[in-house]
């Protein structure tokens, strides 16, 4: 049954993306089925937005990306390809010409400009070189999340069982499958970044893996013995970013008969020893910097930072500048165990779930909005906020904003509790909003970190509703959008810099 409901969304969005002809990629993450389209313009949004299954859209420079949520991304996307591939087996054209299953009425010209304008508007606003390198860092970061997800569940659990006495013979057990993938996770980020920046991922893989070989405890570097996993996954990501540029380099100048057997031992040795004797060091005081740092914010300014944290992380989203914060949470919760920072950035989508509800009291007259936001709230709730932003505050302007400071009240709340000496962390990074609580961690027993990340939450909601109900619309705005709508669609999709969930706009 649930396979038939997979295929029919699968079966429902290709035709309003322009058929299988129209697809030059296609990928998931954790919540968006992204595609690769070769005319911009064939793509339904309306319509698509419009799906049951389908919570919002979001496009960036390269991808079209479809919010399905979590879980049913993963269902849908094989059940898509599937379609995809055996309609381009019964075509007789190798690429057909898509046709868009209700055809625009423009002309040839107006259709041209159309695209040349998106595609323009687009290219300006995401094709920065900081949003395209941060999009890198990201990409390498992302395909981990799962694996960080489970093993943090699992070692909350694992936590859980010791302090309560629990099966006792078990509980080594789950530690080792907990913290397996941490213990290694410098050597999948050295394959990503490999992969990403174009070299080949297991020489990138093979430089990684030696920051966490025990044996570079013999080695000195600047006067001090090494550690194992000094650096840690920054030492990773500069390692094998040197060996993609040591790769490339022997690519171009060793003669085609000894690459195979020159240009691996080449990048292996060069990077190998630059990691050693430079990077670990160097990558090692930066990961410390970043701890020592973020301990001292919190400590000495939580309220405030918490505050400053909370309210700006949707901007930051909306800017694609939230990337730049994914090998921070990593490398806390390589050094420490858990990110204290992911608790306070996820107060803003308490305050996004608290202004949407506002909004649908405000708007009792517009179906359409109110619509959208009965069907998104759920997902809101859970931490997933794109259907929220992107069909509700975002496009209505003021509530983006009063939702952001909902989200700095209950940012600050968290922070404050870490300014009295507790901690309350996160032992991955990607749930948040209620879909959070199993993977809490820090310095305090469970039942305190629980309480306090749940106040936190209550504080965004309830502030993001007061503030957006009372100072979220102009009289303008009210008239514009307190309105009958006989269309039962929901707002346009606004397209922008899409959040790689779930440390983005997945808050």
């Amino acid at each position: 049954m649930t396979e038939n409901k997979n295929r029919a969304t699968a079966a429902a969005i290709l035709p309003l993306v322009g058929g299988a002809g129209n697809i030059t990629s296609i990928a998931h993450c954790m919540t968006r089925l992204r595609l690769g389209l070769r005319d911009r313009t064939l793509v339904q949004d309306e319509k698509l937005a419009a799906l049951p299954a389908v919570m919002g859209v979001v496009e960036d420079a390269s991808t079209y990306q479809i919010v399905l949520g979590p879980g049913t991304v993963a269902r849908v996307t094989p059940e898509f390809e599937t379609l995809v591939e055996a309609a381009r087996t019964a075509s007789s054209t190798p690429t057909p010409t898509p046709t868009p299953a209700a055809p625009t009425p423009l002309t040839a010209d107006e259709l041209a400009a159309q695209g040349a304008a998106l595609k323009a508007r687009q290219k300006t606003r995401n094709a920065t070189p900081v949003k395209l390198f941060l999009r890198k860092i990201a990409n390498i970061f992302v395909p981990l999340i799962p694996a960080l997800i489970g093993c943090g569940i699992i070692a909350g659990f694992n936590g859980l069982m010791v302090n309560l006495g629990w099966l006792p013979a078990v509980t080594p057990a789950l530690a080792a499958i907990a913290t397996g993938f941490m213990a290694l996770i410098a050597v999948f980020v050295g394959l990503n970044t490999s992969k990403e920046f174009g070299g080949t991922p297991i020489l990138g893989g093979a430089v990684a893996a030696i920051i966490v070989f025990p044996g570079v405890a013999k080695i000195d570097a600047f006067g001090q013995p090494l550690s194992p996993g000094q650096g840690g996954v920054l030492g990773a990501l500069g390692a094998a970013v040197l060996a993609v540029y040591v790769e490339k380099w022997c690519r171009r100048w060793i003669p085609q008969s000894l690459d195979v057997l020159v240009t691996p031992t080449l990048t292996v040795l060069i990077s190998g020893l630059v990691t050693v004797f430079g990077l670990m060091f160097v990558a090692g005081e930066i990961s410390t910097a970043i701890g020592d740092f973020a301990d001292w914010l919190l400590s000495t300014g939580g309220a405030a930072a918490g505050f400053v944290l909370g309210g700006l992380f949707l901007p930051l989203v909306m800017l694609g500048l939230h990337q730049a914060l994914i090998p921070i949470h990593t490398t806390l919760i390589e050094q420490q165990g858990f990110t204290v920072l992911l608790p306070i950035l996820a107060m803003a989508g308490a305050g996004q779930v608290g202004a949407a509800a506002a909004v649908y009291l405000r708007l009792p007259r517009n179906t359409s909005v109110r619509r959208t936001i009965k069907s998104a709230l759920p997902a809101g709730f859970l931490g997933v906020g794109e259907p929220l932003i992107y069909g509700v505050s975002l496009p209505l302007g003021r509530p983006f904003i009063t939702a952001c400071v909902g989200g700095a009240f209950g940012g600050g709340l968290v922070g404050l509790f870490n300014q009295l000496g507790g901690s309350v962390g996160s032992t991955a990074i990607g749930p948040s909003g209620w879909a959070l609580f199993p993977l809490l961690s820090g310095n305090e027993t469970m039942t305190v970190m629980i309480a306090v990340y749940a106040a936190g939450l209550i504080t965004g909601y309830v502030a993001g509703f007061l503030v957006t109900y009372f100072f979220g619309f102009s009289k303008q705005l009210l008239a514009d959008f307190n309105v009958d709508t006989a269309d039962p669609a929901p707002p346009q999709p606004v397209t922008g810099t899409p959040a790689e969930e779930p440390v983005s706009a997945r808050v």
